[in-house]
């Protein structure tokens, strides 16, 4: 059951940036400064390594295929294609994410700011599985603001968001890792949505305030549980 459930899997990586910009233009007193402490050990090839590892291959069944999800700035797009190539993963559809809003405020009066964010989808040979209900899904994507989940990491992504990108390319009992884990928020979404989840985060800090402050936000359906248990009281066990 195990592999059958590994076989289907879904890779969410939440890759980290930097604050952009000169501060001697207006801007934050964090432009151009790094995000944590752990950005110099984030090391691109032994990353997409280890996540090309993760990911088993292809079943035979069409349709059942495995995918990673990869956030990353416009820039990094380009080396993280290129190092896919290299770990098996040579096929790939960009995303991009709208915002309603910039982060670049203070830049306003100077230029063209950015609302967007943008990511990859890298797979093998077969499109991965796609729970898309015969409807059209466009790569470009709303990024709705939460207001609801704790925040606890400056690249922290919607939990509306990740649940709709789980939802697609994942099916309820499958699993889905993030080696990033950083907010728990991509652990949080599978959980709300029926999903396994594991991550992984080298930071402290931010490993127990996902503990603590975001992960406790998980309200099980008390309805599904009761079922499980009933079911599980029909079952002989040997």
């Amino acid at each position: 059951m195990f592999l059958t459930i590994l076989a289907l899997m879904l890779m969410v990586l939440l890759h980290r940036g930097m604050w952009g910009g000169d501060n001697k233009n207006g801007e934050s007193d964090k432009a151009g400064k790094k995000f944590f402490n752990s950005e110099n050990e984030f090391r691109p090839a032994e990353f997409m390594h280890f996540c090309s590892k993760m990911l088993v291959k292809e079943p035979k069944e069409k349709g059942k295929s495995p995918c990673m999800i990869l956030f990353c700035s416009f820039e990094q797009q380009f080396q993280f294609i290129e190092l896919a190539k290299k770990y098996e993963l040579p096929n790939y559809i960009n995303l991009v994410f709208r915002k309603n809003f910039s982060s670049q405020v203070l830049k306003a009066n100077m230029k063209v700011v950015g609302n967007c964010e943008y990511g990859l989808i890298f797979y093998r040979d077969k499109l991965p599985k796609f729970n898309n209900h015969g409807q059209m899904v466009f790569n470009c994507m709303d990024w709705k603001r939460d207001t609801i989940t704790p925040r606890v990491h400056p690249t922290q992504k919607p939990l509306s968001l990740l649940k709709e990108l789980i939802s697609l390319f994942t099916d309820e009992g499958e699993v889905v890792i993030d080696p990033t884990a950083g907010s728990g928020t991509t652990l949080l979404a599978a959980q709300e949505l029926g999903r396994k989840s594991y991550g992984f985060e080298i930071d402290r800090n931010f490993f127990n305030d996902s503990k603590d402050k975001v992960l406790s936000c998980y309200q099980p359906d008390l309805y599904q549980m009761a079922t499980d248990i009933t079911k599980f009281k029909n079952v002989d066990l040997w």
